[in-house]
């Protein structure tokens, strides 16, 4: 003998009973949306922490170049105060006449140095 089957509830009772079901369900699962919505545009949005790692990086960057370039500013400072007619250094006067005209004492010795960034040996010019 075969098991009997119990019948099923009409299809308005079962689609009432869908409704009922989805109702309950429906604020965890919208919640659980937002939660995953402003949880992936916390890290990967246009301000997130993934930007915000990036942003740093640059301001290191930045930070790090600003630091040359107060070095390099100091240097030419220094290199200025050695020119003014008040405190004239004659070695640092000949030294830059003697870079920026190419020029050299018949006895001075001469070391050509390699330019920077060549990997051959130097070369007069």
């Amino acid at each position: 003998m075969k098991p009997r089957r119990t019948p099923r509830p009409p299809l308005k009772a079962r689609i009432r009973e869908a409704l009922r079901q989805g109702r309950r369900h429906a604020a965890p699962v919208l919640g659980a949306c937002a939660v995953a919505y402003f949880s992936y545009h916390a890290i990967q949005g246009d301000r997130g922490l993934v930007a915000w790692y990036r942003t740093a990086a640059e301001i290191d960057v930045a930070r790090a170049r600003l630091e040359l370039s107060l070095a390099e500013q100091r240097k030419l400072e220094h290199d200025v105060a050695l020119m003014r007619p008040e405190s004239l250094d004659r070695d640092m006067l000949d030294e830059q006449v003697r870079r920026v005209l190419n020029y050299a004492h018949a006895d001075d010795i001469v070391i050509l140095a390699p330019a920077p960034g060549s990997t051959g040996p130097a070369t007069p010019q």
